[in-house]
């Protein structure tokens, strides 16, 4: 009788729970490598965007705003002789500026590559007798323009009218950046406790600033002074403009910029050229469409390298404020008869 060998069968249960494991392996690694994949590309997509909105400071191109209006400048405003004078700080020295496009400049005559809207509207196109000089220093302090720069100036004679135009008070409070304790002149870190004499102080010397800069002018003047920008754009954190903290920095700028609005509202022939309001939204949050600060027209960075300066398109929109200014207020001044005409003429009349 044959007898057959009985073959083993093969363990199938095993094999199909060895199987399943694997698919099963296999599935949790697809799922933790696309968890993986998906927070490397939020984190990616994070820094992106923390880069874009808090670093990247483009700085665009073209004109700025406001809009000159030409009307003023279609006709000669005066042949009297006017004195173009320019004081104060680095703003109006022009540092950061390329060679011809500071504010000061364009107020006299329009760059190579002049924007068409503003091809001629300068001060030289409507004052046949204007003559100019800048007598502005970077870095320079409210209290070094009042001791060491306005005694340097000559009094005019008393046939010359005076357009001041006047930068100061934006060193006071940003020197020395932190790196030494605050102190008059230099206040970076100062509380509003500490500042108060500061500010005090800073009200009286502008008054002074004033009168001598008046003074220098016995034909009269008009000064257009500014106030002072914020390139926080209103949220005060220095430390995302590479600067160490300062808690009361937002309140102590406020005071100053009141302190000269007030010094503006007090004097007829002294007017307010407000960089601050026109500023906002072009420092480092500029990018930040969800800021109330946000410009959708022109969402573009406009200061220089050293972040207390203008670039050439903050430089730009400077020279429009105060040609604006000065359009709506020189004019009807140089209209009316001078002080010394009058004088001479009633003393003939006698």
């Amino acid at each position: 009788m044959e007898t057959t060998e009985e073959i083993p069968k093969e363990d199938t249960s095993s094999e199909n729970s060895l199987r399943e494991n694997r698919k099963a392996s296999l599935s949790n690694f697809k799922k933790r490598l696309k968890i993986l994949l998906l927070v490397g590309a939020c984190s990616i997509l994070g820094v992106l965007f923390y880069i874009h909105y808090w670093h990247n400071h483009d700085m665009g191109a073209g004109a700025t705003a406001p809009v000159v209006d030409r009307g003023p400048f279609q006709k000669q405003w005066s042949d009297r002789d006017v004195f173009l004078l320019g004081l104060g700080d680095s703003i109006t020295s022009g540092f950061g500026a390329s060679p011809g496009k500071s504010y000061f400049y364009r107020l006299l005559k329009n760059p190579s590559d002049e924007f068409s809207e503003m091809e001629g509207l300068t001060l030289s196109a409507v004052l046949p007798n204007l003559t100019s000089e800048n007598r502005s220093l970077s870095g320079t302090t409210s209290i070094e323009l009042l001791e060491f720069s306005l005694p340097k100036i000559e009094v005019q004679p008393v046939e010359t009218f005076g357009i001041v135009v006047l930068t100061t008070g934006g060193n006071d409070v940003i020197h020395n950046y932190g790196r030494t304790p605050p102190r008059e002149g230099a206040m970076y870190g100062a509380t509003m406790q500490e500042a108060e004499p500061w500010f005090i102080n800073f009200e009286a010397r502008l008054t002074t600033i004033v009168d001598l800069v008046e003074q220098k002018f016995p034909g009269g003047c008009d000064i257009f002074l500014s106030n002072i920008y914020d390139p926080t754009d209103g949220v005060g954190d220095t430390l995302n403009a590479g600067l160490p903290a300062w808690d009361d920095g937002l309140e102590v700028l406020q005071r100053y910029n009141q302190i000269i609005k007030t010094t503006c509202e007090q004097r007829p022939n002294v007017h307010l050229v407000d960089l601050h309001s026109t500023f906002l939204g072009h420092g480092i949050h500029c990018k930040k469409f969800w800021k109330a600060t946000y410009r959708k027209e022109d969402p573009y960075y406009w200061y220089f390298d050293n972040l207390e300066d203008p670039n050439d398109r903050g430089y730009d929109a400077i020279r429009r404020l105060y040609l604006n200014k000065i359009a709506e207020v020189v004019p009807a001044r140089l209209s009316t008869p001078r002080a010394d005409a009058v004088s001479k003429t009633s003393l003939s009349v006698q």
